[in-house]
């Protein structure tokens, strides 16, 4: 017999709209399903987030926000806050900051409801956390402090649960074959892009140069560009330096992204969705940072290299160089990023 959804108390926890900030709140899921592992959990995600969300063990229904990016939409709101009444939730994670998605708990009746401050909150949330402007938490701790009560001091990322994704490995066979790579050769993999803005690229011809000495180096070596199709004129730049190099951007779906990252031998990335989805999968990472600050957000790989300058005009946060130099990418040379990846690849059996 079917036992309807209302009788089990259900969890909902809705999704950041970042790729890389879904795969930071795993902990929280995590640290919720081990106080509660009756209760099942639900997550409302965008569709282009919702991939990660179902390579996530504890993640039993994903559900698609039907909304469209930055509107209020408060009538389609209150629409669908009646269908996941019927669902029958004891408790709401809000995940975003802003206002709109904590009206859809309040407006569903949810009797617990635990976010940030945030943007015009109070009342629409009933257990309210705050961040330190000053001295911002990790986003792993950011998340999975929602998992306890409000206080001013969290657990810091190393005690706690690693980000964790899981793709089967009849998938990814599958996945690297309709990719046109082999799967016993090895496979490096880049992620040139960067959804934030171009001040997080690191330079194209510094990505072909990469290239270059991989390939001397390593001829067995398959080299693939990751990335949504906004990034396919990056990649495509570098192609044009370095023969040899497969573009993917655009190609493939993001479920089919996260299965050929869980079959790279290694990673070089820029701060991005991608780094975060190779780090919960756990394979060798090189991530380059410049304009962000790698101790908010670093990869948790078993294998991983940060490379930071840590110029006086870094971490900036900006989408945009503001001083047109661009030193912080810049100036790291792919000799600084070949070392590491290097001994990566010479360490593989």
């Amino acid at each position: 017999m079917t036992v309807p959804l209302h009788s089990v108390p259900r969890t909902l926890v809705i999704s950041p709209n970042w790729i890389g900030d879904a795969v930071m709140a795993q902990p929280l899921l995590r640290l919720l399903q081990e106080r509660r592992p009756e209760r099942p959990i639900d997550v409302l995600a965008p569709a282009w987030v919702a991939p990660v969300w179902r390579a996530m063990r504890e993640v039993d229904t994903v559900l698609e926000a039907p909304f469209r990016h930055g509107a209020l939409q408060l009538r389609e709101r209150r629409e669908y806050a009646k269908i996941l009444r019927e669902r029958g939730y004891a408790d709401a994670y809000v995940l975003p900051n802003t206002l709109k998605f904590a009206l859809i708990p309040w407006l569903a009746g949810i009797p617990k409801r635990v976010g940030y401050k945030g943007e015009m909150r109070y009342g629409l949330l009933n257990v309210m956390h705050h961040d330190n402007r000053d001295a911002p938490r990790p986003m792993v701790s950011f998340y999975a402090a929602l998992a306890n009560e409000p206080a001013g001091d969290v657990p810091q990322p190393s005690g706690l649960p690693r980000p964790s994704l899981y793709v089967p490995e009849e998938r990814v066979a599958e996945v690297v074959s309709r990719a046109g790579l082999h799967m016993n050769r090895p496979v490096v993999l880049f992620a040139p892009g960067a959804e934030f803005g171009n001040a997080k690229r690191w330079p194209t011809t510094h990505f072909a140069e990469l290239a270059k000495a991989i390939q001397h180096e390593h001829g067995d070596v398959q080299i693939a560009l990751m990335g949504s199709a906004k990034d396919k004129e990056v990649c495509d730049a570098i192609v044009g330096l370095a023969l040899g190099v497969r573009n993917l951007a655009g190609v493939t779906k993001l479920d089919e992204a996260v299965a050929l990252i869980a079959r790279a031998d290694a990673m070089v990335s820029n701060d991005s969705g991608l780094l975060h989805i190779a780090s919960a999968l756990n394979r060798p990472i090189i991530a380059i940072y410049g304009p962000t600050d790698p101790s908010h957000a670093p990869p948790f790989s078993d294998i991983a290299a940060s490379i930071y300058l840590a110029l006086e005009c870094a971490p900036c946060k900006q989408r945009e160089c503001p001083l047109g130099h661009h030193r912080c990418m810049r100036d790291i040379s792919a000799e600084m990023v070949w070392q590491p990846l290097r001994s990566m690849l010479h360490a593989k059996p």
